[in-house]
């Protein structure tokens, strides 16, 4: 019922771009803190960017300020991350999440996720 599937993964040389989607169904977020998490093998879930309900405010993790852009479409329900610039540390799947609270950079307090997608970046 409710779904938030992130798409755009996909192979990208280091330096590169790329552009990842994230589309909710069942629910309207509008309201809701959205933010965006990675994962790599055998690592722990981390904090990439989040933004408020209105747009009004992102966090970033510092290692990919400056490089990646998080915004949101509450209108179209969706919210996206602009990868600039990026490195072979940025591999990873990435996931896009949503809480009915404020922003955060925890993992464990947002309350939908989406599935993952891809990313890797080639040296």
């Amino acid at each position: 019922q409710v779904q938030l599937v992130e798409s755009g993964g996909g192979l990208v040389e280091a330096g590169g771009s790329l552009r990842l989607s994230c589309a909710a169904s069942g629910r309207t977020f509008s309201t809701y803190a959205r933010g965006w998490f990675r994962q790599a093998p055998g690592k722990e879930r981390e904090f990439v960017a989040a933004i408020t309900w209105n747009g009004g405010k992102a966090y970033y993790a510092d290692s990919v300020k400056g490089r990646f852009t998080i915004s949101r479409d509450n209108a179209q329900n969706t919210v996206a991350l602009q990868m600039n610039s990026l490195k072979p540390e940025d591999t990873a799947v990435y996931y896009c999440a949503a809480r009915t609270l404020g922003i955060t950079r925890t993992p464990s307090e947002y309350n939908y996720w989406g599935q993952g997608t891809q990313v890797t970046v080639s040296s």
